[in-house]
């Protein structure tokens, strides 16, 4: 995992076991389930009792960001094709995705906010 420092100041804590991402022991976070097609960024905030959540609140405690799913790209036979028919073709192309990395994850912790934690 990649982890950036925002700003000066006190970050909250965080672990990683496997796939999951614990931040203050409050939050815990499997990341290989927000794996998409596209980029995915996910908030962390926290509200003036300081509960964390995902998405808005009223200050930032940190951002995770998942790169896009990347795929490995096979030529195989096609088994449905029709030499008659000029619609399908002789190979087609199959996708295996590349397993999730947590390496590929970059976290950006910003300080915590004095009196909230």
């Amino acid at each position: 995992m990649n982890i950036i420092e925002a700003n000066e100041g006190q970050k909250i804590s965080h672990s990683v076991t496997g796939n999951w991402l614990n931040l203050g022991d409050r939050i815990m976070l499997n990341l290989a389930n927000n794996e998409a097609d596209n980029d995915v960024h996910i908030d962390v905030t926290a509200d003036a009792a300081g509960r964390l959540g995902t998405g808005n609140g009223l200050y930032y405690v940190a951002q995770i960001d998942i790169p896009a799913r990347s795929y490995n790209e096979t030529e195989v036979e096609n088994p449905d094709y029709n030499p008659e028919d000029n619609t399908s073709s002789k190979t087609k192309i199959n996708r295996e995705p590349v397993p999730f990395s947590m390496d590929n994850v970059t976290l950006t912790l910003f300080a915590l906010k004095e009196g909230v934690f």
